[in-house]
């Protein structure tokens, strides 16, 4: 028996500047119902989800809601409210025992101040508060990014066994097949439906698209028919009216709308340029240990320049060691060994913050390592497209990413072309090019890495995370792309079907040391290793922060002083400042982003744009510095304590 939908959109219209973005959706949700909603990117679909929750109103149309429905949504870039984790998860209306289970359950420790989180916590901090607040309708947009592969698979565990009804918007294919029975389809401004699983999207999409070129096909041969009876047939001149040039205009009206819908496709090509060597890199019993870091990488052990030593020099001969003697060590890489030959494909999987950074680093001859040995081939000619996004300055234009040296075109894989033709095969349009890099999407951005990494001849291809915001037909593109390269590819990555594609070995590290190389995908992986990540918790989180107790003979190993038992009045005031820091800064490097988002200011005040852009750099710099001397001086004050 069909159920009254939780909420209903008939003929919604909204428009978007002086195009429309949607032209009469349809789109409904029963209880209990799991959807996803696909298209391309800038399809509209995050704004499709706004209308949904009713933070949008439509143009025209209508939105029916089922009276007492309880909506809760979780955005593609969450803002954490609250001192702690625990204050963001009942922000919704949820009880603080239901909150503190679905922080857990999320690996996540309720207390945790709310001020200094990664992508990831961010992004898990705001599940909890989405799955505590018991809604009838759970909205959610790119939920698996910044998640690692055992926190992906925490949420589809959770949102299988979830009766409430689910709409979500991901490019993680595995994500989707394993959580979803229906298919929303927004394309050429309207949406089609599915009831059936992501699992069957494919094959339906490819038919549907098959019969709109058909049809666009008879479409054409119909006018050449009219056009060459209105103009050629004695019998049409002398009968010939306004009613059939109407009709005649009205066809090619039609197949001009039809044609100008039809989505633009990526263009992407990479030149593996001159070959490099038979070996390109082959690790021999390499470790790397970090002293006085914890399991977030990006932070301290970012391979810090300082916690470098001479060549041969061993950890705790580093200045790093000397500098945080009394604070614990985290081992990244155990003593492992691997071979990297020309043409392979290799991925490389794990928690975040496990090291999976730090073994690329290694590879590429960049870090030393601890103990061991690194050989690297000859004549590589490596591209790093780098999660980061550190390359792209919030000042910079969509040009100047382009054309670093100046001018009005780049040289793409040794021919010269104009900035505005290339940046068309990305899919950005000529009036995007003076905006500033703040102003793009996270995709846009992501398209805009790949276009400035594809130029390259590279022998060697290293993608750290290259899924990120990308809509599927993007991937499909680049999953083509990278199949055919010549080259030898490093992949870092949290899309399990991306891996399978297009991996032939995989090396998983489990964050505590260990490393595992398998031949084949991460379906290879799984079954050859099982519970090789898992370890203890099914969570295992990057961005875990608690200090690791450190024994006494680490502790006092480096002095042959007593250790003091508490911080030095300094460090107390350092510890106090940070901690301060810590909570205002995230609200002003948001209020800088937010005014350096306006698309306007960098034309009309280009000193204000300046000014706050180095404000935002300074604000950064500021909170990372602050990050670093907390983790430092709480690590130390633990370690005192001991």
């Amino acid at each position: 028996m069909a159920r009254a939908p939780l909420v209903s959109l008939r003929d919604v219209r909204l428009q978007d500047g002086p195009l429309p973005l949607f032209d009469g959706v349809d789109l409904a949700l029963e209880p209990g119902q799991h959807a996803c909603l696909v298209g391309r990117n800038g399809a509209g679909k995050s704004t499709l989800m706004k209308l949904v929750m009713g933070i949008l109103e439509p143009d025209a149309g209508e939105r029916a809601v089922q009276a007492g429905a309880r909506f809760a949504y979780v955005p593609q870039e969450p803002v954490i409210v609250g001192p702690t984790l625990r204050d963001h998860a009942v922000s919704g209306g949820a009880d603080p025992w239901t909150a503190d289970q679905w922080l857990e359950t999320f690996g996540l420790d309720p207390e945790k101040p709310a001020a200094r989180l990664s992508g990831g916590e961010t992004r898990r901090a705001d599940l909890a508060r989405a799955f505590a607040e018991q809604p009838d309708l759970l909205l959610l947009d790119e939920p698996t990014n910044h998640l690692d592969i055992l926190a992906i698979e925490t949420l589809e565990d959770e949102l299988k066994a979830a009766r409430f009804a689910v709409l979500m918007v991901s490019h993680d294919r595995t994500f989707l097949e394993r959580t979803t029975r229906r298919c929303f389809w927004l394309e050429n401004r309207r949406v089609r439906t599915l009831d059936k699983g992501f699992k069957a999207f494919d094959e339906w999409a490819a038919k549907v698209t098959e019969e709109e070129a058909e049809s666009l096909r008879r479409l054409t041969k119909e006018i050449e028919r009219e056009t060459y009876t209105f103009y050629r047939s004695i019998t049409a001149q002398r009968t010939r009216n306004e009613g059939r040039a109407r009709r005649l205009e009205a066809l090619r009206q039609d197949r001009a709308k039809r044609v100008a819908d039809l989505p633009r496709e990526i263009q992407l090509g990479v030149d593996a340029g001159p070959s490099s060597g038979k070996l390109v890199a082959e690790l021999k019993g390499v470790s790397k240990t970090f002293l006085g870091v914890t399991s977030d990488e990006s932070r301290v052990a970012r391979e810090d320049p300082t916690s470098q030593s001479a060549p041969g020099a061993t950890a705790s001969d580093s200045p790093l060691a000397t500098r945080h003697s009394s604070l614990p060590a985290r081992t990244i890489l155990k003593p492992f060994s691997t071979r990297i030959m020309r043409g392979d494909r290799l991925a490389i999987v794990g928690p975040n913050g496990a090291g999976k950074t730090t073994l690329v680093r290694l590879l590429l001859g960049e870090l030393e390592a601890d103990t061991g040995s690194i050989r690297l081939g000859a004549n590589l000619a490596p591209v790093y497209l780098d999660q980061s996004r550190d390359e792209l300055r919030s000042d910079m234009t969509l040009w100047d990413a382009l054309t670093p040296g100046g001018g009005d075109s780049i040289l793409v894989r040794g021919q010269s072309k104009h900035v505005a033709a290339y940046a068309k095969d990305f899919l950005f349009k000529e009036s995007q090019l003076r905006q500033p890099v703040s102003t793009l999407s996270g995709g846009e951005r992501n398209r805009l890495l790949l276009a400035r990494a594809l130029a390259k001849p590279a022998n060697l291809l290293v993608l750290d995370e290259p899924t990120n915001d990308l809509d599927m037909e993007t991937l499909d593109r680049l999953e083509d792309l990278l199949e055919e390269y010549d080259g030898t590819l490093i992949l870092v990555s949290h899309d399990r079907d991306f891996i399978d594609r297009l991996a032939t070995s995989t090396i998983a590290l489990d964050g505590r040391g260990n490393a595992v190389e398998t031949p084949g995908g991460w379906t290879d992986f799984v079954a050859q290793n099982p519970g090789f990540l898992s370890g203890e918790s099914r969570v295992t989180s990057d961005e875990k922060k608690m200090p690791t107790p450190v024994p006494a003979s680490l502790a006092t190993r480096h002095s042959p002083l007593a250790t003091p038992k508490k911080l030095s009045y300094k460090d107390a005031r350092r510890l106090d400042e940070a901690e301060r820091e810590l909570e205002t800064l995230p609200a002003s490097i948001e209020a800088l982003e937010a005014a350096l988002a306006d698309p306007a200011l960098y034309t009309s005040d280009r000193n204000r744009f300046d000014k706050l852009s180095a404000d935002l750099d300074a604000a950064r710099a500021k909170l990372e510095a602050a990050e670093a001397d907390w983790l430092r001086l709480e690590e130390m004050k633990a370690a005192l304590a001991t």
